[in-house]
C-alpha cells in the first residue's frame, strides 16, 4: 500500500494508482459511506494558447463518514487519484455516482473549471459523454462570503484566494508554492503529495466552521438550546483555540512543507478487509445526512452543470505575434538567455549605485519578497496589484532594482534593460531564496536577519521597545496578547507602517544559528 506518512500526528495520503489495490478498495469504500467531501484536481500548467484543455494528472477527493464525528479515527480520508496510472474508464462510473449522488455534499473552490477539465479528460480515454453535473455542491468562496455577511461593516466583493480563505477562516498558513508545479511527472514528490492532500482536506474544515456558524444561528432564531449531539465534537475547539497550539509553526523562517503539514492531523482509516479493486457500483450507504448538513444543502446548496459550450476551449483575443525563443533586443542587438544571470546588478557602484542589492518581486514571487526581507535585503512588490509589464520594468528601472519573476514571458519584451531582470528557477520559498543568495553573491550580516518588516519592507527601530512602550505603541492599532507579557520579549516596529513584531530572545539567537546552517558561513558574514 502506497501511502504518504508525513510524521505522527498527521493524515495518512493515500495514493490510488491502480484499481488492483488496497488503496483502490479503500476509496470506494470511503466514497460509498461519506457525506462529505472535497474535491480538488491538478494538471501541468498551461504554457502559451491551448487549442484543446489540459489533462488532469491528479484527482484530490478528501472524504468525511456520514456516522462519524470529526474525533472518531475513522471519520476522514484524504486520497490522491493518479489519473496518469489509472484506467480511466475503470473509475469513471464510481466518480460521476459520487458527483451525482445527492447523500453526498461535495465542496470546492471554483471547481467548474477543474470539471471542465476533467471531463475532457475522461471523454479522452472513451468515457462519453464524461461530467457535466455536480450536485450537490458548496463552493468554498460561498461559504467564505455567508460567514463575511453575518460582519458589520464587510461589505466587498472581492475574491480571495483559498489561502487567504484558510487564514481567515482557521488561521492556518495554506503554502500554494507547489501550484504551478509540473503535476504530469511521476513520481510525486512528498512535498505536492501533502501540498495536493491538503488543498483538498482543508475544505472540510472550513465546512466545519460554517457548521458551527449555522448551528448557532438556528440556536439563536428558535431560542432554544444547542443540543451537544447536533455538534460535531471538537469543533468548539477549533473556534476558541484556533490552531494556536504547537502545531503549527510560527517562525517566519519554517518550511512551507511544515506549514502546509500543520493543516492535516492523522487520522488513521479503517477499511474492510479483502482483496483487489472492486467491480461494479458501490453499494451506497442508505444513512442521509445529518440534520445540519441537510439544512446547510437546502439553503445554500448549489450545483455545477456543464453547458455545450463550457466543454469548447475558448481561443484566445490576444493578438500579436509569439516570438519562438526567449530573446530580447539591447542596442540593436539580440541578447540571448537573459534570465541566465550575467553582469552587475544595477545597485553596483560602477554602475553609479549603492552597492545595497534591490529586488522587485512580482507576483509569482511574493514570498520570496518576504523571505528576502528576513534576511535584511530589500525587496519591494509592484505598486499595484495587476501591474503592466512596462510598469513593472519602469519601476525595477527607476528604483536601481532587478526584477524576480518565474514568469518566462515577461523575458520576450523588447524594451527590457539588460541585467534588467532575473527569472528564478526553484519553486520553493527557501530554495528560491537559496538560488537568489548564491546567483548575486549577496552577503548576508547576522545583524541584518530580521531587520525589516515583512509585511511593507520597512526598516525596523534601531533598538527594541520595552514592553511598556510596545503597550503604548499599539493603541488603537495592533492588540499585543496578554499572555505575552509574562514572556522574556523583544518588541520591533516598523518605521514605516508602524506594525509591531515581538520575538523571544533565545529564539531570536536561535534564528541566526538556523540561517547561518541554512546558507553556509561562507554566506553569512559575522
Amino acid at each position: 500500500m502506497e501511502e504518504s506518512n508525513t510524521d505522527q500526528n498527521q493524515l495518512t495520503i493515500h495514493v490510488v494508482a491502480s484499481t488492483n489495490s488496497s488503496e483502490f478498495t479503500h476509496l470506494s469504500w470511503a466514497l460509498s459511506h461519506s457525506s462529505v467531501v472535497g474535491l480538488d484536481a491538478e494538471w501541468k500548467p498551461i504554457r502559451g494558447r491551448q487549442l484543446t484543455f489540459p489533462a488532469v494528472s491528479l484527482l484530490q477527493i478528501a472524504c468525511r463518514l456520514a456516522t462519524a464525528s470529526r474525533d472518531d479515527a475513522d471519520s476522514e480520508a484524504v486520497f490522491l487519484i493518479d489519473l496518469s496510472a489509472v484506467p480511466l474508464p475503470s473509475i469513471y462510473e464510481l466518480l460521476r455516482d459520487v458527483f451525482e449522488s445527492p447523500d453526498v455534499l461535495k465542496l470546492g473552490f471554483r471547481f467548474k473549471q477543474d470539471l471542465v477539465y476533467l471531463s475532457s479528460t475522461f471523454c479522452s480515454q472513451g468515457c462519453e459523454p464524461g461530467f457535466d453535473k455536480v450536485e450537490p455542491f458548496l463552493d468554498i468562496t460561498s461559504i467564505y462570503n455567508h460567514l463575511q455577511n453575518k460582519q458589520p461593516g464587510r461589505k466587498t466583493k472581492e475574491t480571495k484566494s483559498l489561502a487567504t480563505i484558510c487564514k481567515e477562516v482557521l488561521g492556518i498558513s495554506l503554502s500554494k508554492e507547489l501550484q504551478c508545479s509540473d503535476w504530469s511527472c511521476r513520481p510525486l514528490s512528498e512535498e505536492q503529495k501533502i501540498y495536493a492532500a491538503a488543498d483538498a482536506h482543508c475544505l472540510i474544515r472550513i465546512l466545519d466552521a460554517f457548521q458551527v456558524k449555522v448551528l448557532k444561528e438556528v440556536n439563536s432564531l428558535q431560542n432554544t438550546e444547542l443540543h451537544s449531539s447536533n455538534l460535531d465534537p471538537g469543533l468548539k475547539q477549533i473556534l476558541v483555540e484556533p490552531y494556536n497550539c504547537s502545531k503549527i509553526l510560527r517562525t517566519k523562517f519554517g518550511e512551507a512543507l511544515q506549514m502546509v503539514q500543520a493543516t492535516i492531523t492523522e487520522i488513521p482509516c479503517t477499511i474492510p478487509t479483502g482483496g483487489g479493486g472492486i467491480s461494479g457500483k458501490p453499494c451506497r450507504n442508505t444513512i442521509s445526512m445529518n440534520d445540519t448538513l441537510s439544512q446547510i444543502v437546502r439553503k445554500y446548496g448549489d450545483k455545477i452543470f456543464l453547458k455545450e459550450s463550457d466543454r469548447q476551449p475558448r481561443a484566445s483575443k490576444k493578438k500579436g505575434k509569439k516570438q519562438s525563443s526567449v530573446r530580447v533586443i539591447h542596442n540593436g542587438r539580440r541578447v540571448e538567455n537573459i534570465d541566465d544571470w550575467q553582469g552587475s546588478a544595477p545597485w553596483d557602484l560602477s554602475l553609479g549605485g549603492d552597492g545595497c542589492p534591490k529586488f522587485l518581486c512580482d507576483v509569482m514571487v511574493e514570498g520570496l519578497a518576504k523571505h528576502l526581507r528576513c534576511v535584511g535585503v530589500d525587496a519591494a512588490v509592484p505598486c499595484s496589484k495587476k501591474p503592466e509589464t512596462r510598469a513593472l520594468i519602469d519601476q525595477a528601472h527607476k528604483e536601481k532594482r532587478v526584477l524576480l519573476t518565474r514568469d518566462a514571458k515577461l523575458l520576450r519584451h523588447e524594451y527590457l534593460i539588460k541585467n534588467q531582470i532575473y527569472r528564478v528557477k526553484s519553486l520553493l520559498k527557501n530554495e528560491q531564496l537559496v538560488e537568489v543568495i548564491e546567483t548575486f553573491r549577496l552577503k548576508i550580516c547576522e545583524d541584518q536577519l530580521m531587520s525589516r518588516c515583512t509585511k511593507c519592507n520597512g526598516r525596523f527601530i534601531q533598538k527594541p521597545l520595552s514592553t511598556e512602550e510596545a503597550i503604548e505603541a499599539a493603541k488603537g492599532f495592533q492588540v499585543i496578547p496578554n499572555c505575552l507579557f509574562n514572556k522574556d520579549l523583544e518588541f520591533w516596529q516598523c518605521m514605516d507602517c508602524n506594525q509591531l513584531y515581538w520575538e523571544v530572545r533565545f529564539r531570536r539567537l536561535k534564528r541566526a544559528q538556523l540561517m547561518l546552517q541554512m546558507f553556509g558561513t561562507d554566506k553569512i558574514a559575522t
